[in-house]
């Protein structure tokens, strides 16, 4: 008896000392701590959120962990039926890599590529032609005005067959317009214009039976 005082005991201490770390947390029906906010007022931890419909717009719950008041790592996002309909990765607060979106009968509808950008360091480096040689790459130092941006390839999927339909490519924020691809026609978007058709080949020998064919003379 005396142990199981010494053990309730103990429990009821841990989470006394356990809640004063937090001015604010919830409990989940097993007991865990989560949506904790510290006393500098900011999220930390596990937490999970709830959005009702809005202006035509679904609802959904999401959870995911949050590092000092920004979201960090996976976050899965669920509709209001429970369904699961977005993979996200974060960094800094911000999508980073790549992010993964489902239809409401949990069908992989698209996948994201996305690059979160530090808030210490907004810069990266990039090759691009020489002004004067164009055949010639140098490296560019540039400064990034947006938090996130996309970066790395989209691909898109028929959401009946779950076949790739399409895929583009994104350099820090810009499409290379060389590099998007619809599948549906099964060739690579370069213009507005659609390219040439290609020509075709005569065999030597079908050229040889039309010489032999023309007619010889005048008359």
């Amino acid at each position: 008896m005396t142990k199981i005082k010494l053990l309730i005991s103990f429990l009821m201490t841990s989470q006394l000392i356990f809640s004063q770390q937090w001015i604010d947390y919830a409990l989940t029906p097993r007991g865990d701590t989560i949506n904790r906010v510290d006393k500098q007022k900011m999220k930390q931890g596990p937490w999970s959120l709830h959005y009702e419909q809005v202006r035509g717009e679904p609802g959904f719950d999401e959870e995911g962990y949050f590092e000092n008041d920004k979201k960090e790592g996976v976050w899965n996002k669920y509709s209001l039926m429970g369904d699961l309909i977005a993979k996200e990765f974060y960094k800094f607060g911000y999508r980073d890599g790549k992010q993964q979106y489902y239809t409401s009968l949990g069908v992989l509808q698209r996948e994201e590529s996305w690059k979160a950008v530090n808030p210490k360091n907004p810069y990266d480096t990039i090759l691009v032609p020489e002004l004067d040689h164009p055949d010639v790459m140098i490296e560019k130092i540039i400064k990034h005005e947006s938090a996130e941006v996309k970066n790395g390839t989209w691909t898109y999927y028929n959401s009946s067959t779950g076949a790739v339909v399409k895929t583009e490519k994104f350099i820090f924020g810009q499409v290379d317009k060389g590099q998007i691809t619809n599948l549906d026609t099964n060739r690579k978007i370069t213009s507005n214009k659609d390219p040439l058709p290609p020509v075709k080949q005569i065999p030597k020998e079908v050229k040889q039976w039309n010489k032999t064919k023309k007619p010889k003379g005048g008359g």
